[in-house]
């Protein structure tokens, strides 16, 4: 199947427009394709935006549909089953269409669902990826060349398998036709900018304060900060940084006399810091780090054993195997086979 060009961008689309409250021309109409296994959580925060957005405002701004390729409910990863509108033939239109994803995103990856993602982008109608919906967006041809964003344990697969994806780690990102977020409670940031881009800033922090975040997020945040569960830890930006140049270094590996010197500390002190708050040496937590992307990769993509071991900074597959059975207990091959 050839590439689906993203359009040109003559115009902006409605999450890049920001100002003045539009006209007010009824109901927007907003639609949610539940996958099986999708996060339940992030369609019904994305959900929750728009209700209280109509509820902060006295007057229906919005409306939805929640519908399954078939009509017939589908299990979210957490068993839930919610009775769908129809099914996505009998979908009017709508003004944004978000695909919901969530665990096992490669295993429903079938012909009948690309198909008809792909027949939505050729009738133009903007399309959006909540969680892993972004990675079956991409599946189907629809995501080249645009920037998107979908959760940090997806992002590795993501990238591998579909290089002409622009794939950031950020909570959000809109790039003209296409509106994707990392999942979890990210689909609040990205509906918050819907919203606000339409309605503007004031409706956007009403809703935020309804629904009690902290603060209106943006597409520049990053999903997750390096140590942010240790506040001890993540008030050194010595180790922070450190942690973060592990994690952007993981195919070639750098030395500690490296990153020491990219930080402009000694090594002495970099291996001081690890020993106090992370309880191990740098080397043993960079192996980690390189672990914990290998196994990432060895459930969520078909590449080979040897190829993983290469792109995570193992020498020989051997090196590979042996690490990573003292950490898991079990090969690479035998964990999945075990995962299949």
């Amino acid at each position: 199947m050839a590439d689906a060009a993203p359009p040109p961008r003559d115009e902006p689309s409605a999450g890049e427009r920001e100002g003045a409250p539009l006209a007010d021309k009824g109901p927007t109409p907003m639609g949610f394709l539940m996958t099986p296994d999708y996060t339940l959580v992030t369609l019904s925060s994305a959900i929750a935006v728009l209700r209280i957005a109509n509820r902060m405002s006295d007057r229906p701004l919005y409306r939805w549909t929640c519908v399954t390729l078939d009509g017939e409910p589908v299990p979210s990863s957490d068993g839930i089953r919610i009775v769908p509108d129809g099914d996505i033939g009998g979908l009017g239109p709508v003004d944004i269409l978000f695909v919901c994803g969530g665990y096992h995103v490669e295993k429903h990856c079938d012909r009948p669902l690309l198909d008809t993602l792909r027949g939505l982008a050729r009738r133009g109608v903007t399309l959006g990826g909540l969680c892993t919906g972004t990675h079956l967006l991409a599946a189907a041809g629809l995501m080249n060349g645009y920037r998107c964003a979908i959760h940090w344990e997806n992002l590795p697969a993501l990238r591998e398998r579909f290089p002409r994806v622009q794939a950031s780690s950020r909570l959000f990102e809109i790039d003209r036709d296409r509106y994707t977020c990392s999942g979890g409670i990210s689909s609040i940031d990205l509906m918050v900018r819907v919203v606000g881009a339409a309605h503007g800033p004031d409706l956007a922090r009403d809703i935020s304060e309804q629904i009690i975040v902290e603060r209106i997020r943006t597409e520049q945040d990053a999903q997750r900060t390096p140590l942010h569960h240790l506040p001890g830890a993540a008030n050194h930006d010595h180790l922070v940084d450190a942690v973060a140049l592990m994690e952007a270094n993981i195919e070639e590996p750098l030395t500690l006399g490296e990153m020491a010197t990219y930080l402009s500390v000694s090594p002495r002190q970099l291996e001081r810091l690890f020993q106090e708050y992370l309880h191990c040496t740098p080397s043993r937590y960079y192996l980690d780090v390189r672990l914990q992307q290998a196994r990432l990769l060895l459930l969520q993509t078909g590449l080979p054993v040897a190829a993983i071991a290469s792109r995570c900074g193992f020498s020989t597959p051997a090196r590979f195997a042996k690490s990573y059975s003292s950490k898991y207990g079990r090969r690479p091959s035998d964990e999945r086979r075990a995962t299949a």
